[in-house]
């Protein structure tokens, strides 16, 4: 659900309501999907515990295992967030865990044209931690 931090979201909600609680939305033109889940569900390849401080559990994942090199997982904001000088900052936490399957985590902004302009990509192993 939401913080009071515009756009910000902690991922604790049932099942797959986080694109609503959370103002995301699952691209429909991408090869497959990201899933909210705990370390219980994905098993080794996993963080042991969320980023979230306290009780929080869930984070967003992608199973990478069957998929093709060019796969896209995508999920976009349903707001709409104006330009603004100094201010606007993107801030997420991250775990990567390193296999052949492993891609490239890249972050986007769209202009107001519709025009993707890569702001961040990583496709590093993060040693097993956010």
């Amino acid at each position: 659900y939401y913080t009071s931090i515009p756009g910000s979201c902690n991922f604790e909600t049932q099942d797959q309501e986080w694109t609503t609680a959370c103002g995301l939305t699952q691209d429909t033109t991408d090869d497959f999907d990201w899933n909210i889940s705990n370390s219980a569900v994905t098993g080794q390849t996993d963080p042991h515990t969320d980023h979230t401080p306290g009780k929080g559990q869930n984070f967003l994942y992608v199973n990478s295992s069957s998929q093709k090199e060019g796969n896209r997982a995508r999920i976009t904001t349903t707001n709409f967030f104006p330009a603004s000088t100094g201010v606007c900052r993107v801030r997420f936490w991250f775990w990567m865990f390193a296999s052949r399957q492993t891609g490239i985590l890249k972050v986007y902004t769209v202009e107001e044209h519709g025009m993707d302009i890569l702001m961040w990509s990583s496709s590093r192993n993060e040693e097993n931690k956010w």
